[in-house]
């Protein structure tokens, strides 16, 4: 698709200088820009891209002063990097507004299917499924029998949806993760080895929620691991059975949470946090990266780091410590040999 300067400046509010009628086709970084793209200067550090780019159009603060001749049409507002960032979530609305059926793909005759729907070549959609309206199921997607999709939910390629999974609207789960499968128990103390414990929960996940790519959510024993409302997870993370997370907490990449462990609202776990299983994470926690949580944390609002971890402020004195502790060895040493004179 091809939009005007005019056009642009039009759903930015901005003031355009230059050719108004200059066309472009593609969103670019300023130091990559080429004719038919838009890009922006947000960072001062990047002004001196906007004298030689090969952009089209160049978003840039009102108060933005140029020192030399500029190719490109500028398009003036309050906030360049702003107005980018509504131009790149127009654009992925655009690329990613798919709509109907594809004759590869499978939906079973006792699902219950929304209004305009996308279903990509070789999704399946297994019994008594329920869809809801404007719900994106991408090609290779499947999804188990008597789960519940909500409205304007977005599957991506390749997620595999285990049976009795409930999500809600709004959501995002990116390619390659795994909803619903089996919780890791086993009976040791069985005399004929390691027998399996059946897995019959389910996974919840309320609205408003995206997950990553390659993430992998257990079912529940008995009862359902939840995600609630505005959880965000980044790539790689593994949510053991029983676990549940808290309303808007933010979880980065390669984060593992064993079972039955309960995360309050509003945390932020750093990449490479690893929680024990059964402990009470309070609301508003903050766990640095490499962080491994061995016990509850009852007061909101606190920063932890380390492995075990403890409470960050103590934990960066430590490392002081840490750090100096062959001098404070060999001071010691010396000390004992001192007093042995």
């Amino acid at each position: 698709m091809q939009f005007s300067a005019q056009q642009i400046a039009g759903l930015l509010k901005g003031q355009i200088e230059g050719d108004e009628s200059v066309s472009i086709s593609k969103l670019a970084k300023i130091e990559e820009g080429e004719p038919g793209s838009i890009s922006f200067l947000g960072n001062p550090l990047y002004t001196q891209y906007i004298y030689n780019t090969k952009a089209s159009i160049v978003i840039v603060n009102k108060d933005f002063e140029a020192t030399a001749p500029i190719s490109a049409t500028l398009i003036r507002v309050d906030s360049a990097q702003s107005a980018f960032g509504k131009l790149l979530e127009m654009y992925n609305e655009v690329k990613l507004n798919k709509v109907g059926i594809s004759k590869l793909s499978f939906i079973s005759e006792s699902a219950k299917i929304g209004e305009n729907i996308y279903a990509g070549e070789f999704s399946f959609v297994g019994e008594n499924v329920k869809v809801g309206n404007n719900v994106k199921i991408y090609p290779q997607v499947y999804i188990g029998d008597n789960s519940v999709v909500g409205d304007n939910t977005t599957i991506f390629a390749g997620v595999k949806i285990y049976s009795e999974t409930i999500i809600g609207k709004d959501c995002i789960i990116h390619s390659g993760t795994v909803i619903g499968s089996d919780g890791f128990r086993f009976a040791p103390e069985n005399p004929e080895g390691q027998k399996k414990i059946a897995q019959i929960g389910n996974v919840i996940i309320e609205d408003d929620v995206e997950i990553g790519a390659n993430c992998a959510i257990d079912r529940a024993t008995l009862g359902s691991t939840i995600l609630r409302k505005g959880v965000k997870f980044d790539n790689l993370i593994h949510i053991a059975h029983n676990v549940e997370v808290g309303e808007n907490s933010y979880l980065a990449a390669c984060n593992v949470v064993a079972g039955s462990t309960k995360i309050g609202k509003n945390c932020m776990f750093s990449g490479q946090v690893g929680v024990v299983g059964h402990l009470q994470i309070a609301d508003n926690t903050i766990l640095t990266a490499q962080s491994g949580v061995s016990k509850s944390i009852t007061k909101p609002g606190e920063v932890f780091s380390g492995s075990p971890a403890f409470e960050a402020a103590k934990y960066r004195k430590a490392f002081i410590h840490f750090r100096n502790l062959d001098s404070i060895v060999h001071r010691v040493s010396t000390l004992e040999k001192e007093n042995k004179k």
